[in-house]
């Protein structure tokens, strides 16, 4: 299957908050660049009349121009070395690429090659997830991470004791990195599976559950999460803006999930819950 490559020209303030409306539009991956982004979609989600809908929405507050062009199916190694760089979180989590050096200095390395997935720890929600990860312990526990991406958030989990990790993602790609990306960190999951969590028919409880998608979704969704969750287990939810809080919140608060804590980063949340 080809893929649509969308090349975004648009004001630095302008480009997380079009890349996560481009996310609602199924686009499922973004490479930051010197004048706004690409961003990605299989050729057989795209549409163009919603796109433009989206673009002219915004063509109020900032200026937007795009090209776009059909291209083949390919593993993005190549273009992420060009514009990858390891990240540090809270001096304590390093992630990096294969063909980075190894820092052992540090307690946690993580190491990621995303194809076309999202979760590479650059962006406000992975990172901020990674930070909330070390306040929770993980040990002996059960954790799923849902739309799990490239599988770092798994992965964090795995590295801080947990007992057993699975993953589900709705897109192949993921699904297939992340299977990857375990294997590059030395992590044996339960399952990675293909599907929306509400039809995967998931009859085990977890200790621990991640989601780190969209509003919309996790609006949809928590409902599943809290069913999926032991009593006064953690649920760590990203993906959304500080304006989306209140009704994240709403939402939780009639499935007996109780905020911890929660963070932002350039308006973006990361938040804890408990199941109480």
């Amino acid at each position: 299957m080809d893929f649509i490559q969308i090349n975004v020209h648009c004001d630095p303030p302008f480009r997380d908050i079009l890349t996560a409306e481009m996310g609602y539009l199924a686009y499922d991956s973004f490479v930051e660049t010197e004048v706004g982004f690409e961003a990605y979609i299989s050729e057989d989600k795209f549409s163009h009349p919603g796109l433009q809908s989206l673009f002219n929405d915004y063509r109020k507050q900032t200026r937007i121009w795009y090209e776009l062009k059909k291209i083949p199916k390919v593993n993005w190694n190549e273009e992420w070395e060009k514009n990858y760089n390891p990240i540090l979180v809270d001096d304590k989590i390093y992630v990096r690429a294969t063909f980075h050096e190894a820092k052992p200095m540090y307690p946690y390395e993580i190491i990621i090659t995303p194809k076309m997935s999202f979760g590479t720890g650059h962006h406000e929600t992975t990172h901020q997830l990674l930070a909330l990860q070390l306040e929770v312990d993980h040990k002996e526990k059960k954790v799923l991470d849902v739309g799990s991406g490239t599988g770092i958030l798994a992965i964090m989990a795995a590295k801080l004791g947990a007992s057993s990790v699975a993953a589900t993602d709705i897109d192949d790609w993921c699904v297939e990195n992340s299977l990857e990306n375990f294997a590059l960190n030395a992590v044996e999951p339960a399952f990675v599976e293909k599907g929306v969590i509400r039809t995967l028919g998931l009859k085990d409880q977890y200790d621990i559950i991640i989601a780190n998608i969209n509003t919309n979704v996790l609006l949809d969704e928590i409902a599943v999460y809290a069913t999926l969750l032991v009593d006064q287990g953690y649920l760590f939810l990203s993906g959304f803006y500080e304006t989306d809080l209140p009704q994240i919140l709403e939402m939780t608060t009639k499935h007996n999930l109780k905020e911890v804590k929660h963070t932002t980063r350039k308006n973006w949340v990361g938040l804890i819950l408990q199941k109480v």
